[in-house]
């Protein structure tokens, strides 16, 4: 059964939710699925990994939630290669505060970029002052990412 590791970084529990929300649809897909709310780089290569989610939230001026700053400063301090890696990203924001907008997952996602990783599809961004529930938007998107990306193995 394939691996995917989903990787949470959140303040109040936001992102955290919508993982446990995808959860059940990579369940269904065939995946055996492993949530970690307090990273780690060895979380990510100590085993295999065949898909990875990362979903964030931002903190501050575009910032990483705490939880999540081990993990990318190993990522960056390290710079591992992750050419073998296969991810899609979900970043929650708030639009009102302009520039930073999702910029703790635009900040992960560019960093997966350059060491190699290879994001299938397009990033979710989710606003909240549109969407109260960020799961009404990561559901159909989860949904949509396995059916249009064959992540369906089951």
């Amino acid at each position: 059964m394939p691996i995917l590791k989903i990787f949470v970084g959140t303040v109040y529990g936001g992102a955290l939710d919508v993982a446990e929300q995808v959860k059940p649809l990579f369940e269904q897909a065939g995946y055996e699925v492993t949530i970690y709310d307090q990273p780690s780089l060895d979380d990510l290569l100590g085993s295999p990994t065949d898909l990875a989610l990362f979903c964030t939230s931002t903190t501050g001026s575009g910032d990483y939630p705490g939880n999540i700053v081990p993990f990318t400063r190993a990522l960056s301090e390290q710079s591992p290669s992750l050419t073998e890696l296969r991810y899609g990203l979900i970043a929650l924001g708030d639009s009102s505060y302009g520039d930073t907008f999702c910029g703790a997952g635009r900040a992960l996602d560019a960093l997966l970029e350059e060491l190699g990783a290879q994001r299938l599809g397009e990033r979710l961004e989710v606003d909240a002052m549109e969407t109260f529930m960020a799961d009404d938007e990561a559901l159909p998107w989860a949904e949509a990412w396995i059916a249009e990306e064959n992540l369906q193995v089951a």
